[in-house]
C-alpha cells in the first residue's frame, strides 16, 4: 500500500512524509516535483490552481501509486478535495495521512519558510478547498501540533494493524 501524506501548505507534508517513509524502509517521493512548470509558476505569481490545472499532476501521482502499489511507498500530495484523492487511488491502494492544522498554526510555519514557491497568500484558497477524510476513506487524521515523531509512531502502527 500507499501512504499519501496530504493537507494544505504548510502543514508538514515533506517532514512528515519523509520520515515516514524512513520508518517503513519504502521509497519517498515529493508531490512537488510532479507539478509542471506551469502550475509552479502559477502559484508562484499568486494565483491559485484550478482543478484543470490539477488533474495533470494529480494522474502523474497516480501513476507513482500504481508503480509502488506491491512494493508500498509514501507521497506527499495536498489532496485536498475528495474527487482528487479519488483520482489519486485510481493508480492504486492509498492509505491517506491527513495532517490537519488550524490557519493560525499553519499561516506561521508558511510565514517561517523560505525557498518554497508557494506563498502564504495562497493558504486561504488551500483552506477554501480542503474537504476533510470521509468515514470511508483509509486513513488517519493527526493534528499537526503533535511532535513529527508521534505522527510517525503512530501512523506506523496503524498500517502494521
Amino acid at each position: 500500500m500507499v501512504v499519501v501524506v496530504m493537507g494544505v501548505s504548510g502543514s508538514g507534508k515533506t517532514t512528515v512524509g519523509m520520515a515516514l517513509a524512513e520508518k517503513l524502509a519504502v521509497p519517498y517521493a515529493e508531490a512537488d516535483e510532479f507539478h509542471p512548470r506551469s502550475n509552479i509558476d502559477k502559484m508562484t505569481s499568486g494565483v491559485p490552481l484550478t482543478d484543470a490545472d490539477r488533474k495533470p499532476w494529480l494522474r502523474a501521482i497516480a501513476v507513482w501509486i500504481g508503480e509502488h502499489a506491491e512494493s508500498g511507498g509514501v507521497v506527499t500530495c495536498s489532496a485536498l478535495k475528495r474527487s482528487y484523492r479519488d483520482l489519486l487511488r485510481s493508480g492504486g491502494p492509498a492509505w491517506f495521512l491527513h495532517l490537519h492544522g488550524s490557519r493560525e498554526v499553519i499561516a506561521g510555519r508558511m510565514s517561517g519558510r523560505s525557498g518554497h514557491f508557494m506563498p502564504p497568500s495562497l493558504l486561504d484558497s488551500q483552506f477554501a478547498d480542503l474537504q476533510p477524510l470521509s468515514p470511508d476513506e483509509a486513513g488517519f487524521t493527526a493534528d499537526v501540533t503533535e511532535p513529527v515523531d508521534r505522527i510517525v509512531a503512530e501512523a506506523a502502527d496503524l498500517l502494521r494493524s
